[in-house]
């Protein structure tokens, strides 16, 4: 199963979040099929905090890759930014 999640990058205390679709067997920051976005939870108002491959990220669900209930709160708080 194709899953579109979050992993881990950046610093100690300094989270810094890739939305990758990757196989749902692998490790949180392990192999991926395909970066698609990103998340910086501490990005400064003059910073862009989320960025989404609208794109690709239809493409992946209309063959079938469930996203994580996280993702999916991204993906509506993106859309609520964009509108």
């Amino acid at each position: 199963m194709v899953v579109i999640r979050l992993a881990r990058g950046g610093a100690k205390a300094r989270p810094f979040f890739n939305i990758v679709v990757a196989d749902k067997r692998t490790r949180r920051d392990g192999r991926f099929i395909e970066r698609i976005g990103f998340y910086n939870p501490i990005a400064t108002a003059s910073e862009e905090s989320i960025r989404i491959a609208q794109d690709r990220l239809t493409y992946w669900k209309g063959v079938g890759a469930q996203a994580s209930p996280t993702v999916e709160r991204l993906i509506n708080q993106a859309a609520k930014k964009a509108a």
